[in-house]
């Protein structure tokens, strides 16, 4: 029978740049049993220690538990006790309280009845306030219905052509009449050259009037307005700057005379908005009107027109009255100094007075100063003189002069 012999220091295994041979790897795996052997006996032994120990705790819990019920026995039976008591007494106190109830309930009922009167009452005041109010709306209601009438009766004006452009006259019109005296001013007058303008302002110191024209092309505004896509907007806008230029050119032809008439003229816009809108976004047609010297006015720059020259007529009339005025202040002068003069004798006359009136308060003190020494005299039986002087011989008798 062979024997086979094994070499357990022949190398086997490299690792790194050592080689282990046979010998060492089980070296190496002996002792990684042994370490696994201690661990698993090393844990066993905590296992059955901590066994030991919870069991101790255990029966120490236990032994705690036993107490603790007969700690609650006597807990329990004691609050028997309290709850025996508590419940006479609140026995007692809910009697207490029910009586305190039925008074407080009684007291609340009659307060809730005054309540519901006042609030009874104070709610009828107010449905009255409310139809009272009702009615004022209904009202308004009416107003606004009418309102909403005359918008529609507006809009059909601004439709038509020919009551538009009336419209825009009676506007200015309207303006022309609340801000110039009668005279001043004159509708549909006739020039020289026989066109008639809306109306003619007459200006002081036999200055050419000024020519107002309410003329305005309100159709292709309006067709600017409802425009509804970019295209026709823009068609809108190229015909109403032709519109504007050939109104322009026809003012500035016919009603800038000279001689006759200013050498600006005003073209009347009837709207606020629309006097805008031209400034902002059609600045062209404001210069070509400023080159033919035609100034385009909303309604409050015609009421500032007008009112400027309200005041250049007022300062006219002035002027022509002047010589009047500095004979009425010539005269107001006179006046003034005979009433400076009398007021001068007056002031005298209260010197005087004043004067008089010191030398009576003198002789009035010395009357008093008098009273007062007489008054202080002492007349006595038994003979005592006047004070701060030497006693009489003889008690002084009282004599009646006749």
């Amino acid at each position: 029978m062979s024997t086979v012999s094994v070499d357990f220091t022949a190398p086997l295994l490299q690792l790194g740049q050592r080689w282990l041979s046979l010998g060492d790897m089980l070296l190496a795996g002996l002792i990684v049993f042994a370490l696994f052997l201690a661990v698993f006996l090393f844990f066993g032994w905590r296992r059955s220690r901590r066994r030991l120990q919870q069991d101790a705790i255990n029966s120490e819990r236990a032994r705690e538990a036993e107490l603790r019920m007969a700690e609650l026995v006597a807990s329990q039976n004691e609050l028997t006790g309290r709850l025996q008591a508590m419940s006479e007494g609140m026995t007692a106190q809910n009697a207490t309280l029910a009586k305190q109830m039925d008074e407080r309930l009684s007291g609340m009922s009659g307060r809730l009845g005054q309540s519901i009167s006042e609030t009874t009452k104070s709610t009828q005041e107010s449905l009255t306030k409310l139809q009272e109010r009702l009615a004022v709306i209904d009202a308004a209601q009416t107003n606004i219905t009418s309102l909403t009438g005359q918008v529609v009766e507006l809009q059909n004006i601004l439709n038509n052509k020919q009551t538009r452009g009336a419209f825009g006259q009676s506007r200015m019109e309207t303006i022309v009449q609340d801000g110039l005296p009668m005279g001043a001013f004159e509708f549909q007058a006739t020039l020289s050259n026989g066109k008639m303008p809306d109306c003619l302002i007459s200006m002081p110191n036999d200055a050419p009037s000024l020519v107002i024209d309410a003329k305005f092309p309100l159709e292709a505004w309006s067709a600017i307005q409802d425009a509804q896509t970019a295209e026709y907007k823009k068609a809108a806008a190229t015909q109403f700057r032709k519109d504007m230029d050939v109104h322009i050119k026809a003012i500035a032809e016919k009603y800038l005379i000279p001689g006759e008439t200013q050498d600006t003229a005003f073209m009347f816009v009837p709207s606020e908005s629309i006097f805008a809108e031209i400034h902002e976004h059609h600045e062209s047609i404001v210069q070509k009107a400023h080159r033919a010297r035609v100034v385009i006015v909303s309604p409050s720059l015609l009421m500032l027109s007008i009112q400027v020259i309200q005041a250049v007529l007022k300062d006219a009339r002035m002027r022509e009255q002047a010589h009047l005025i500095q004979g009425e202040v010539a005269r107001l002068m006179e006046d003034i100094g005979r009433l400076d003069i009398r007021v001068r004798k007056l002031q005298n006359h209260f010197n005087l007075t004043a004067k008089d009136i010191d030398n009576i308060l003198i002789s009035t003190g010395k009357v008093t100063r008098h009273g007062e020494r007489i008054e202080a005299l002492e007349f006595a039986a038994t003979g005592e003189g006047l004070p701060n002087e030497a006693a009489p011989a003889e008690t002084p008798k009282l004599q009646v002069i006749e």
